[in-house]
């Protein structure tokens, strides 16, 4: 009985930890049709923390092409080498460790007021989960004054194990396609 009470609990737990939380923010002073080309903000990918186990030239490599991918088909080119676009992309990878309190209730007494009350006594039962949470953030800076003109981010609960470079590859392209997705503001 206890294990059919905590299965949707479980199961409603699981789908929000997949779900994906998008954020955006922008100058809406800015013209930004009159951006059409981009230089990288080096450096280009910044860590936190700055974990070796997550800072890799691999990781890197894989979001810049990412990020390049996205931005080209928009319409944005990339500025020759030696050369600063009208705006400049710097990307962030945060990673927080949180925790999770989930509180169990079973026993107790059961009944209705015409037939009485039966039963036992009742407990709850606490269980903490550490989890950790990632951040992609994507921040464009205009070339001629250095100001932020346009932030993006998700963030999603990610799960533990390994992963492989093809998992890796796709949930970056995903990820950076869904907070590109906000460019242009509307």
């Amino acid at each position: 009985m206890r294990t059919r009470l905590l299965l949707p609990l479980l199961l409603l737990l699981l789908a929000a930890c997949q779900s994906v939380h998008l954020e955006r923010d922008f100058d809406p002073e800015r013209d930004f049709g009159a951006y059409r080309t981009w230089s990288w903000q080096e450096p280009a990918l910044q860590y936190r923390p700055a974990d070796p186990r997550l800072r890799s030239d691999l990781t890197e490599q894989r979001m810049r092409a990412a990020v390049a991918d996205q931005l080209d088909q928009r319409g944005l080119r990339q500025a020759p080498p030696g050369k600063t676009g009208d705006f400049r992309v710097q990307v962030w990878l945060i990673v927080d460790q949180r925790q999770s309190q989930v509180t169990t209730y079973s026993g107790g007494y059961w009944g209705n007021p015409w037939y009485g009350y039966w039963g036992g006594p009742g407990y709850g039962e606490t269980r903490t989960y550490d989890y950790q949470v990632g951040t992609l953030q994507i921040d464009f800076y205009d070339s001629r004054d250095d100001k932020l003109v346009w932030r993006g981010s998700a963030q999603q609960t990610l799960r533990s194990g390994p992963y492989s470079p093809a998992e890796r590859t796709r949930m970056i392209r995903e990820t950076v396609t869904k907070v590109l997705s906000q460019y242009p503001p509307h």
